[in-house]
Formats: structure tokens, sequence, C-alpha cells
């Protein structure tokens, strides 16, 4: 039904954004990993709303609760179930919409599928179901570690504001030293500038997010349907927003490129290439060399200005948004992006387990 990511590591996610609360089950993570849970929590903490003055003031202290699965702190190999308790909903504030659909919205889509839908926050379409993902990714980072595989993710792009530089010209470690988590500070005051006055003015605005893996072996990933980089793009995609996904090129235009341009040449036999525009990944494979990729984010569909939509009878009406919404969502999807990421790499790994002795 469309609730579950992964084949081994598997990830079911269930709630909606103003139920009682959102969670999840793990199953498939290995026994005996011993679980760094401020870890988990800080990573969460950098999803959460009512972060900083550019996010959605919405307060929600998103505390993971963990059920089941684990035992003195080390998993146990049977499922992880979890939950993430709603504390801060009002919602009186989308009542205006029981009868109406927001533009750009699943509002008609949910109804057109379902026959029923929860108007309170998006229910199930809400991104708020992205903290369990977080949840799962944060845990999935953690066992990744073990094999050397790290996952980092930063913002280079919002609205017209553009980085413009590849991720072996930056400091990483630099992307959390600001609001917008872009690691190029002056770009990032030019960045949060934009949110600023998008804001102000009733709108939205979209960017973009550059994700990279380093350490990932030569071998991993399926052949045929189940590529590796169709399954992070799948993974991306899933993402509430996202609308495009572009893996490798490292600033370079593929598609308009010659062969004798883009080629990466092996110089060993790791599998190291001269140079990277393929992404690490190489007829569905990782390659041995850095994976990255990057992920384009829509504006947020709630706007503070009027727009004609229509209502349950196909009456044209006026609405304009209301209640705690981002100008734009990509700071806090960063986190999101590394965590479905370390998703489809922790199952790759385990799936990759199986083809040899």
């Amino acid at each position: 039904m469309g609730n579950t990511f992964g084949k081994i590591f598997r990830l079911t996610t269930f709630g909606e954004s103003h139920g009682k609360a959102i969670g999840g089950i793990i199953d498939g993570c290995s026994a005996g990993l011993e679980l760094d849970f401020e870890n988990i929590q800080k990573q969460l903490d950098r999803r959460k709303p009512g972060q900083s003055k550019i996010t959605t003031q919405r307060k929600e202290s998103d505390t993971v609760e963990f059920l089941s699965g684990i035992f003195e702190g080390k998993t146990t190999g049977t499922p992880i179930g979890f939950v993430i308790k709603n504390e801060d909903q009002k919602s009186k504030d989308y009542s205006y919409l029981k009868d109406t659909f927001r533009p750009s919205h699943a509002d008609f889509t949910y109804q057109a599928k379902y026959g029923i839908r929860d108007y309170r926050g998006g229910g199930r379409s809400s991104a708020r179901e992205t903290a369990c993902r977080v949840v799962a990714g944060a845990i999935a980072q953690q066992l990744l570690i073990m094999v050397g595989v790290h996952v980092k993710a930063y913002v280079s792009v919002v609205g017209s504001v553009k980085m413009n530089k590849c991720h072996n010209e930056l400091d990483l470690s630099k992307v959390d030293t600001n609001i917008v988590r872009c690691p190029d500070a002056e770009i990032a005051e030019r960045m949060i500038a934009e949110i600023e006055q998008i804001r102000k003015e009733g709108d939205t605005i979209g960017g973009e997010i550059t994700a990279l893996a380093t350490g990932v072996p030569a071998g991993w990933g399926e052949p045929v349907f189940d590529k590796l980089h169709a399954e992070i793009g799948k993974a991306m995609l899933s993402i509430n927003a996202v609308h495009g996904f572009k893996y490798g090129f490292g600033g370079v235009d593929i598609s308009s490129s010659r062969g004798s341009k883009v080629n990466d040449s092996l110089v060993d036999e790791s599998g190291k290439t001269k140079t990277n525009y393929s992404g690490g990944i190489q007829g569905g494979i990782s390659n041995g060399n850095n994976i990255y990729c990057e992920v384009a984010f829509k504006p947020v569909a709630t706007i503070m200005q009027k727009q004609d939509t229509i209502d349950k009878d196909g009456n044209i009406v006026e609405i304009k948004g209301k209640g705690r919404h981002d100008a734009c969502v990509v700071p806090r999807a960063v986190t999101i992006v590394e965590s479905m990421m370390a998703l489809t790499l922790v199952d790759t790994y385990l799936r990759n387990k199986a083809h040899k002795i």
C-alpha cells in the first residue's frame, strides 16, 4: 500500500499530521548494534518545526519513544517499534478546508483516491510523516558508519541564490553553523535574506539540496530494475515537495556534453576514476567513488495570498492560506535527504551481502 520502504532493511510508517502520534516499525535491522540515542534525537531536532526564524513556528519536541526491538541499548534483530507524539496541533486552523481543495496540495487527489480525507494539516500527506524516516535514517547511518560509509547533505540553492560550488570545494563540517544549512557562510546569508523577503510577501520559494555518500565500495546495487541510482531517485522523490532528482554531473551538463569530455577514466584497481561525472555509479552499481546527487524541492504549496480553487461541489471559490507554514522547506529537509540516502544505502549493502560467500 505504499507505506513501506526497503527490501531487507524495511521501514513502515504510520500516522497523520494532526493525529495523536506518528511512528514506525523498522524490520531487518541487524542485531547487536549499540544505538546512539542522542544522535537519533539530534537528527530529529534538525528536522523539527520551530527551530529558527525561517521555519514554521509549530512547536513540537519530536521526542522519539522506542517500544520494541531494543534491549540494554542494543538492537535485538526483532522489529523496532517507535512513536513520536504530536503535541502542538491547531486543527481549527484547517476547518476552512473541510469542503475546499488547496491548489497544488494533495487534498483533491486523496479525496479522488479514497473518497475521504483528513483535511487537518494534510493528514497522511503532510511532511510531518518524514520525522519517522529520520528516526530510521539515523539508525541506518549508524550501521553504515560501521562499514566506513558516511552520508552528508546541505542546501545548495534557495530560489535565485545558487552556491555554484562542487561538494569537494566545501567544508561540510560547517553545514549546521547557520540556520539555512549551507556550508558557505556568505551564500547562506543571501539565502536567509531571500527566505525572509519571500515570507514577508506571503509567498514561498523552492530550492535544492545536495547529498553526498563517501566510503561506498565498488559493487553495491542491483542491475536492471533496481539500479542504485534508480533506488536513490525513488527514495528522494518520495519526500514531500520533491519534484526533481539528478545524480552525478559535478556541475557539467552531461546531456549536452561529448563522451570524450565526461567519461570517467579508471586509474586503479579499487575503481578510483580520474573524474567522477558518473556520481559514483555505473551500470546501476557503485564504482567505489563518492556518490552524490541533487534533490530539487518545489515551493511550499500553502501561501498567504488569495488564490482561486474549487470546493467539493465544483464551485469556484477563493482561498487564502492560514496556519503555520515554512516559506522554504529545504533547511529542515536536509536531514530527511540524508535519511533517505542512508536507508537506501543500508538496504543496498544488506542485499549485496547475499551475492557473495
